[in-house]
């Protein structure tokens, strides 16, 4: 399997090794050994779930050291579960990396071709997705919780890719983080119904509610999209079944710190 869970000193992280040896530093951060006031012991990476920034900072810190990378460049962004997609350019390196006040608003997946820009966006539950262009050395990375998946964000993140870099989607590399699995994702007609198009997606249960299987959904667009099957790489970790690990908005009941997630071409 190209995923793999790695101790990093006294932290533990998931890691792609298909992106990782493509030259790309990629990791997924654990619950485990971390300083949070809302969390006991918590990793969490986020600044807007009422966490002391301090703290937090301070988990973003080794966070970096444990990837290799800068943590006053990573790039974040104020998710809303939609599907807009920003271009990261110079003046936006940093963004939200201290500070949730100047974070890039209202976006759910980050795109850049410049070479040492961690980007690095915030889970619990939803569905963390990495690209990586072999040739431009283009990355994206996508906030896809089911709102976002419906509105085809893995898709629309590989377009915007293709349109601003010129990526070849048959020479990108994608990869789906620990999420929500549709083991534990149980939804209503509601999301069935927005989610119609990829109605292969859902499997009905005997209460009338459904199993969400957002794995296969975002799959689906990232072949749509162009990718090659072989190309796409799925931890197949299910958050709130590992909740000893991960961080799960829904096994908690939204009271719960985030996972990091962040890509970045060397």
């Amino acid at each position: 399997m190209s995923f793999r869970l790695r101790n990093n000193g006294p932290i533990w992280l998931g890691e792609f090794t298909a992106l990782t040896e493509a030259g790309f530093s990629n990791g997924c951060s654990c619950r485990l050994h971390g300083a949070s006031s809302i969390v006991p012991d918590g990793f969490n990476l986020a600044l807007h779930v009422g966490d002391e920034a301090e703290l937090v900072n301070a988990n973003r810190r080794q966070f970096a050291a444990a990837l290799g990378v800068d943590a006053a460049r990573f790039t974040t962004c104020a998710q809303v579960h939609g599907s807009k997609v920003v271009c990261v350019t110079e003046g936006l390196i940093g963004s939200g990396a201290v500070d949730f006040a100047d974070t890039i608003a209202d976006t759910d997946a980050l795109i850049t071709d410049l070479q040492n820009v961690p980007l690095l966006l915030f889970y619990a539950d939803c569905v963390p997705v990495l690209l990586a262009d072999t040739e431009t050395g283009a990355v994206g990375l996508a906030h896809a919780g089911w709102r976002g998946s419906v509105e085809e964000i893995a898709l629309k993140t590989v377009q915007m890719m293709c349109r601003h870099y010129g990526c070849n989607p048959e020479k990108m590399l994608a990869a789906i983080g620990p999420s929500i699995g549709s083991c534990c994702y149980e939804v209503d007609d509601k999301v069935l119904t927005a989610g119609a198009k990829y109605r292969e997606c859902f499997t009905l249960k005997p209460n009338g509610k459904y199993h969400l299987d957002l794995w296969l959904m975002n799959r689906l667009q990232l072949e749509a999209a162009g990718l090659e099957r072989g190309n796409i790489h799925c931890a197949a970790t299910c958050t709130c079944d590992n909740r000893e690990l991960f961080f799960s908005y829904r096994a908690e009941l939204g009271k719960t710190g985030r996972m990091g997630v962040s890509i970045c071409r060397r």
